[in-house]
C-alpha cells in the first residue's frame, strides 16, 4: 500500500482551466518620446519623420498599430503578438522609428581609432570630386600596407580628423553610418596578438598569447 504522502507526489495533477500565454516585446512596448521640433506623418505603408536635420521614412507593416497616449509620446503595438512574424517586427519597427527620431534631431556620431605603429589618417580633397556620389573629400590612411589607403567619403557622411589616429564620423542615418565605419575597418581589422588595427568606438578584443615552440 502506497502512503498518502508518497501517492500525492507520484500522481500528476491536471487543470481544466485554459492556459494563457501572452508574448510581449520588451523593446516594442517601450514608448518613444517625440521632441516638439519633430513632425511625424503616417501613411498606410510608411512613417515619415521630419526634423531639424532633414526627413526620412520608416516602412510600416499593415499589422502595426501606432497610438499617442500622451502628447509627444508614441507607442507601437501589433494586432496579434502570438504570431512570430508580428512579434519579431514589433521591436524592430520601434527601434527604426526611434533611430529616425534621434537621427533627425541629434544625429549619430562614431569615433574610429587607428592603433598601430605608423598608423595615420588625414582628410584631404578628392581629385574625383563628387562624380561618384561623394562629398568631395576622402580619407588618406596609412595602415601598414605598402601603399596608402584612400577611402572616398559619401555625401551623407561628415568626417573629421581631430588627431592623426582618430577619425570622427557623423550621419543622420545610423545604418549607413555603421556600413561606412565597417568599410574603413575592413582595411585593417583588429588582430588579437599585438592589438593593432582599426577600432570602432569602444570595440575591444581579447589579446592571445603567442604559441612558442
Amino acid at each position: 500500500m502506497i502512503p498518502r504522502a508518497a501517492l500525492s507526489k507520484t500522481l500528476r495533477h491536471f487543470s481544466s482551466s485554459a492556459r494563457t500565454c501572452v508574448h510581449i516585446s520588451h523593446i516594442g512596448k517601450t514608448p518613444i518620446p517625440i521632441p516638439p521640433n519633430v513632425t511625424i506623418t503616417q501613411s498606410q505603408t510608411s512613417l515619415e519623420v521630419k526634423g531639424p536635420l532633414g526627413s526620412t521614412s520608416v516602412p510600416l507593416e499593415s499589422y502595426m498599430k501606432l497610438a499617442y497616449p500622451q502628447e509627444n509620446v508614441l507607442t507601437i503595438a501589433v494586432e496579434d503578438a502570438e504570431v512570430k512574424k508580428q512579434r519579431s517586427m514589433w521591436g524592430l519597427t520601434r527601434t527604426l522609428i526611434n533611430n529616425a527620431v534621434v537621427g533627425m534631431t541629434e544625429g549619430f556620431t562614431v569615433p574610429i581609432y587607428l592603433v598601430g605603429v605608423g598608423y595615420r589618417a588625414a582628410l584631404e580633397d578628392d581629385p574625383r570630386g563628387t562624380t561618384n556620389g561623394g562629398n568631395g573629400q576622402r580619407l588618406n590612411m596609412k595602415l601598414g600596407h605598402s601603399h596608402n589607403v584612400y577611402v572616398p567619403i559619401p555625401a551623407h557622411i561628415k568626417a573629421d580628423v581631430p588627431s592623426p589616429t582618430k577619425i570622427t564620423l557623423f550621419c543622420t542615418d545610423k545604418h549607413l553610418l555603421g556600413l561606412f565605419a565597417a568599410r574603413i575597418r575592413k582595411w585593417r581589422p583588429p588582430e588579437p596578438y599585438k592589438g593593432k588595427g582599426v577600432f570602432i568606438g569602444n570595440e575591444q578584443i581579447r589579446i592571445k598569447s603567442v604559441k612558442k615552440k
